[in-house]
């Protein structure tokens, strides 16, 4: 039998001091990290970006499919992917948790173990955060603190008429692990003789349950000195996000359907399920993928990256945004993503 110490074993002082002994600093702007009433930082001169990230158990994850280790990956992950989309370089996070007694202190070792596996990958200093009790659910809360040089971060708003809409990686395979997850939790609340069989798709599982921040496209742009004319991470589908560019910038968009970047893995996983993989790479969320503008004249440097899909082009606002099939039909752009409120 596992062993299984109660939180209140600990005491609140006595969990933080638990969870956090084994907090390393990575950066130099982290002057003070936890342990004290609050963190010092110092950016040296840069300019600081800030943004906080609410997980509700039952709202945004499923403890039935979702290991501990994975969450606290997933939750310091999605952050840093909102720093990334301002063009930016995160450095510190700070994470605060309410749990019920139904988690042991073990359980939220495994929940720290991916939090720190995360800020180790991503170079970023976790200096702070709370513990309080929940009387119900999991409830995480992480703000991501970034850096970026003077006036270098990017906005939504300011894409340009002619710009390239250009989207990393690939998407849809997240919402396509959900669905699997989802038709699996449905079979074992059924019958739990039923062992989950989820060998075969380890690709969409693992896009949904471990994402990855892109980094690498943030290193890449600084490389090739290319900053994007708007920016932002698709957190709820390509369509969402390309509504936003245009609205916030005041302008058209045509997007190509063939263009869409989707893994054939997740193509398959679709086509088994019955779903358009079309209809999963627009309005599927939580692929945490950047979605970004450039000026036309960058196109020859960002061909050299095979992470980065163009697909499609800024217009008029007048020419509205639209969608050209691979039938050459057009379409007026939906967002029909995933709404925390109408979930």
């Amino acid at each position: 039998m596992e062993q299984r110490t109660e939180i209140a074993d600990l005491g609140e002082f006595g969990l933080i001091e638990h969870l956090t002994k084994n907090a390393e600093i990575q950066n130099a702007s982290t002057i003070l990290g936890v342990g004290d009433d609050a963190a010092v930082i110092d950016h040296f001169g840069k300019q600081t970006v800030v943004t906080t990230d609410l997980l509700l158990e039952g709202i945004h994850f499923d403890l039935m499919y979702t290991p501990l280790k994975h969450l606290g990956y997933k939750a310091v992950v999605v952050n840093l992917s909102d720093i990334y989309a301002m063009n930016a370089t995160p450095t510190q996070i700070t994470l605060s948790i309410g749990i019920s007694n139904r988690f042991s202190v073990e359980a939220l070792n495994e929940f720290y173990e991916g939090v720190y596996f995360a800020c180790e990958k991503y170079g970023v200093d976790l200096i702070g955060g709370d513990t309080s009790s929940s009387l119900k659910g999991f409830v995480i809360s992480v703000t991501a603190i970034g850096e970026v040089a003077p006036d270098q971060f990017v906005k939504r708003s300011t894409a340009r008429k002619g710009d390239l809409i250009c989207v990393s990686g690939d998407v849809g395979g997240a919402y396509l692990g959900l669905t699997l997850m989802e038709r699996e939790k449905k079979i074992y609340q059924e019958n739990p003789n039923i062992q989950p069989d989820l060998e075969d798709e380890s690709y969409i599982v693992g896009k949904l349950l471990k994402p990855e921040a892109r980094k690498d496209i943030i290193e890449f742009f600084a490389s090739n000195q290319i900053v994007p004319t708007a920016m932002m991470d698709v957190s709820d589908g390509i369509s969402s996000e390309v509504l936003h560019i245009c609205k916030q910038s005041n302008l058209g968009a045509r997007v190509y359907e063939e263009k869409l970047p989707i893994a054939d893995a997740s193509r398959k996983a679709a086509f088994k399920f019955g779903l358009d993989p079309t209809v999963c790479a627009l309005n599927g969320g939580e692929d945490y993928e950047l979605i970004f503008t450039i000026a036309q004249e960058d196109h020859d440097k960002i061909v050299l990256n095979e992470e980065i899909s163009v697909i499609g082009y800024i217009t008029d606002l007048e020419e509205g945004v639209k969608l050209l099939t691979k039938g050459g039909n057009q379409y007026d752009l939906k967002a029909q993503g995933w709404n925390a409120f109408n979930s």
